[in-house]
């Protein structure tokens, strides 16, 4: 019997076992930033460790730069954790993508152009959307504080086995769909906790097809379907995104290429569960509600609590429309929106800027709506800028800004403002997530963002930028 990718890796990064049963797992590659990572330096000092293997360890800051005058962080606390993680780097002999390398950006978009995401490795960061890494046929997951430290001082965590999910998505993709949607689907049919105990692996012709930029939105939200961890299988297209990277080893590429593409799942590999999606079933999907399971195709109305199947749900629904100040039963398209944000570690890509960038021209940001576009890193900007794409959005009436998180989460100066609604391509809608305990978020691809931005209202992308979109599916 064959194995799967995640069976693979798991087994070739397994340490022990403890008494417990749990898995002691090597992590190959730890990835940090400066929210989660000075707690646990200070439990290593507390313990008098060292890091012991500085050079598997790499930071960069994000969460907490302003994308506005990056000189210095504008609250105390953020200029506080960038002058410890700049210390904590020196202390401890551990690589740095600061505000003046160059290379500064979100820790998930940082990885990968860097080279330093790798096919067949563990990756670990704390931070919940490391699962963005997978793309890359990685196993890549988020871990809290005290396993930060325990990475530091070990290069290892206790795990318990995941069980694995193969969502294959086969066909077609119509118009004006993209992998924002194709994710937020699989969300809405499997549930916010549909994943819990799960690796998902994602197969199938849409998967195949997509770039390496477009498995990484994918894989980025697979935490918000309860799974641990999501992957693609390395393929042509990994072996090509990453030859030439700066941390990947040239001297015998073809030996690494070909080691890389041996973890992918063999054709006789078992699953503890497979789901089937017609690509064709697929419409732009947005959010309506505070999870980002609640999501319908744009096409579709918001959810009437009054037709809910039980109790439960019909609670679920109102709790969601009370707090969205949204009436049930009503078309989702046409919602009148405040701010249009273009970025985050799902969609703050340049494939993301490029795409937008193609139908944008000739319009412009309706009034009253702040729209505002934030490249991943440093080097999506740069290379943004160079293909003029910042222009193109400056002409549309979209603000340019700094590379990164900036109101995905709002731990920064970009912040919703009382109840604001924001049309978002970033990953999720929970309440207060964008930094308003009021605000509200309703996620979407970044075409359909550019859509909502223009015509000041949730929108279908395909009817204004004229993509000939087929009948409706009910």
């Amino acid at each position: 019997m064959g194995k799967s990718l995640f069976q693979k890796v798991w087994e070739s990064h397994t340490v022990g076992t403890l008494a417990d049963g749990r898995t002691q797992l090597f992590i190959g590659t730890h990835l940090i930033h400066e929210v989660t990572s000075p707690q646990a330096f200070g439990m290593l000092r507390d313990l008098g460790l060292s890091v012991k293997y500085p050079q598997r360890t790499f930071a960069t800051v994000d969460h907490i730069v302003p994308t506005e005058n990056q000189d210095a962080p504008q609250d105390p606390l953020a200029a506080e954790m960038m002058v410890a993680l700049q210390k904590n780097a020196e202390d401890f002999g551990i690589t740095y993508f600061d505000l003046a390398s160059g290379k500064q950006g979100i820790v998930h978009v940082v990885g990968p152009e860097q080279g330093i995401t790798q096919p067949g490795t563990t990756i670990a960061c704390g931070d919940s959307h490391t699962a963005t890494h997978g793309a890359f046929g990685a196993i890549a997951f988020g871990i809290g504080t005290t396993q930060v430290r325990d990475v530091f001082a070990t290069q290892t965590l206790a795990l318990s086995a995941l069980k694995v999910r193969r969502i294959e998505v086969n066909g077609n993709l119509r118009p004006g769909v993209y992998a924002k949607d194709v994710i937020l689907d699989i969300i809405r049919r499997l549930g916010a906790k549909g994943g819990i105990g799960y690796a998902y692996e994602y197969a199938g012709d849409v998967f195949d097809r997509m770039s390496m930029e477009e498995r990484m939105t994918v894989c980025n939200m697979s935490v918000e379907g309860g799974a641990r961890c999501g992957y693609v299988n390395p393929d042509a297209k990994t072996i090509a995104y990453l030859s030439g990277r700066p941390y990947v080893d040239m001297s015998d590429f073809d030996a690494t290429a070909a080691r890389w593409l041996s973890f992918a799942s063999d054709p006789d590999a078992e699953y503890d569960d497979i789901v089937r999606i017609d690509a064709a079933e697929i419409e732009p999907t947005v959010t309506w509600g505070i999870s980002p399971d609640h999501g319908i195709a744009i096409s579709q109305d918001i959810p009437d609590p009054a037709k809910a199947q039980t109790e439960g749900e019909k609670a679920s629904i109102e709790e969601a429309l009370a707090y969205m100040k949204l009436p049930g039963g009503i078309p989702i398209k046409g919602v009148k929106i405040d701010v249009a944000f273009i970025g985050s570690c799902t969609n703050g890509r340049l494939s993301d800027f490029r795409e937008v960038a193609k139908y944008i021209r000739g319009h412009r940001v309706a009034d009253g709506v702040k729209a505002i576009v934030v490249p991943g890193s440093q080097i999506v900007a740069v290379q943004a800028e160079k293909e003029g794409l910042d222009q193109i959005f400056r002409d549309a009436g979209f603000e340019w800004r700094g590379a990164g998180c900036s109101m995905c989460l709002a731990m920064n100066p970009d912040k919703l403002v009382g109840d604001q609604l924001c049309a978002s391509s970033s990953n999720r809608n929970f309440k207060g997530r964008q930094g308003s305990p009021t605000g509200r978020t309703v996620l979407m691809s970044p075409l359909m963002v550019a859509a909502a931005a223009i015509n000041g209202c949730i929108s279908d992308a395909r009817e204004l930028f004229e993509l000939e979109p087929e009948a409706a599916v009910a």
